[in-house]
């Protein structure tokens, strides 16, 4: 009778055991605020799908709109880097606590600065398809080290004295090639030019601020605007924590938002 006592106490006490660590490991992770940042000739649209999914798994999202963009009718002439840093920083001042600032393209640039403006507000960086400057450079200067890119092309850009301009015949090749018919002209219906004076403001970043800020980089693998090789180099000299890959163009986001969604959960979690 006693020996049946202790293999019921026994099984009993594995059965409390084998539901507490099911229990453990079936909860979710702690819900994040993420503030996501569109690139250049794009606007916070793009970024509608992952932020439905974030939002879905729990976690808060702001999508900022930069200055020039989407319905913001702010003159181009009126734009700098610092416009575009000062609009980030009110996105994350409305927040208790930090967030994962995610930037796209020229959004490498911004979260970059805002880094070095407020570190103590973000947990993490997470670059996607995105420049990745040291103190000093401009996106200009960036771009002008990636010959892989097709953004530099002949025929694709279009200047006047405050505005940068897509060849209407190139946008889909160089933002969405990958994209469904209708995603491809979502971004043509949604394509505005781009203020210049952002693209040639120079970003000044330190260690003690910038420097001590997690970074993490999402590479697209068939990006035609910031090419992987470009990437693979801003990676390796930007102090990079993380990097995980996606097979797309330059605009994730629209092609295969779940992937990047997961990727940015993913990143989320890293410690």
């Amino acid at each position: 009778m006693t020996n049946l006592r202790f293999i019921q106490f026994f099984f009993v006490a594995c059965i409390f055991l084998l539901n507490s660590c099911t229990t453990d490991h079936a909860q979710p992770a702690k819900p994040k605020e993420f503030v996501l940042v569109h690139g250049a000739w794009q606007a916070p649209y793009v970024w509608q799908s992952v932020k439905t999914s974030l939002e879905g798994q729990g976690n808060k999202v702001t999508v900022v709109e930069l200055p020039g963009h989407g319905n913001d009718q702010t003159p181009p002439e009126k734009i700098t880097l610092d416009t575009y840093k000062e609009k980030v920083i009110a996105a994350l001042s409305a927040i208790d606590g930090k967030a994962i600032l995610v930037g796209h393209s020229l959004g490498g640039m911004i979260i970059s600065s805002v880094a070095e403006a407020m570190p103590e507000k973000i947990e993490k960086l997470v670059y996607v398809a995105a420049y990745l400057p040291a103190s000093g450079q401009t996106l200009d200067s960036l771009a002008h080290t990636d010959p892989d890119s097709q953004l530099g092309g002949a025929g694709v850009l279009i200047f006047n004295s405050v505005t940068v301009d897509v060849k209407q015949n190139q946008i889909v090749n160089l933002f969405i090639q990958d994209g469904t018919p209708d995603i491809q002209n979502l971004v043509l219906k949604n394509y505005r030019t781009e203020p210049l004076i952002p693209f040639i403001n120079p970003v000044t970043l330190t260690e003690q601020n910038f420097g001590s800020v997690e970074k993490i980089f999402i590479k697209t693998l068939q990006d035609h605007v910031v090419s992987p090789s470009l990437q693979a180099r801003m990676i390796t000299a930007g102090g990079v924590k993380a990097v995980f890959q996606i097979n797309t163009g330059h605009s994730p986001f629209l092609s295969k938002p779940d992937s990047l969604t997961a990727l940015l959960v993913q990143a989320s979690n890293i410690h």
